[in-house]
């Protein structure tokens, strides 16, 4: 679900806020240097903007994170609800919208700090977790898992599923994202992000540890 939820994030951002990424930060520093070259169609303030918010997120999250160390219960609670709320916060501010309308620049900024900021908090929580080829934001180390591990280079394939699972989520994510916006508009995948949000809620819920229960 998170993996997922990060394709139609980009998706999103890419196609409905201009040419800019909020999930996935290699493709941004890669767009900012576009808009550098002053390569028409990219901005740089966007970009910029997009990269400060994902990073005030990330250090939030890992703040976050430190300061609710042992309880991860509770941790992963607070931290999915903070990114799902901002996440509903974004589809509010998009409601009414839609692709082939320009939205007034003060809302594309506002929609790219609050995505943003809702990604660095995931990829915060997410590092900290350190499930392996679980990242849901970057496939480039898990297609290479998938070829250097493979039993064609000499190796015996571990969490092939898994890894496997994550490029169709990402894959399906990206197409749905696309999809809805040029048909919806924005809010409406910004609603469904949200709701993908609550997923490590339930598991925290059924599954995780809590050193205060």
């Amino acid at each position: 679900m998170l993996t997922g939820t990060t394709g139609l994030i980009d998706a999103i951002s890419v196609l409905g806020l201009g040419h800019v990424f909020t999930a996935n930060m290699t493709g941004n520093v890669v767009f900012l240097g576009f808009a550098a070259a002053r390569v028409p169609g990219f901005s740089a303030v966007r970009c910029g903007c997009a990269l400060l918010a994902f990073l005030i997120g990330a250090v939030g999250g890992g703040a976050l994170a430190a300061a609710m160390q042992g309880t991860q219960r509770r941790w992963l609670l607070t931290a999915s609800a903070i990114e799902c709320g901002l996440f509903a916060l974004s589809a509010a501010l998009s409601a009414g919208y839609r692709a082939s309308a320009a939205l007034p620049n003060t809302r594309v900024m506002a929609l790219l700090a609050l995505t943003a900021s809702a990604m660095g908090v995931r990829n915060a929580t997410v590092r900290r977790l350190a499930v392996s080829d679980l990242t849901t934001t970057v496939l480039t180390l898990t297609l290479t898992g998938l070829g250097a591990d493979s039993s064609l280079a000499g190796g015996n394939n571990p969490r092939w599923g898994r890894r496997v699972l994550a490029v169709v989520a990402m894959f399906i994510g990206a197409a749905a994202g696309a999809w809805l916006m040029l048909r919806y508009g924005l809010a409406l995948p910004l609603a469904i992000a949200s709701a993908g949000a609550l997923t490590p809620i339930v598991y925290a819920r059924r599954y995780a540890a809590d050193a205060d229960t």
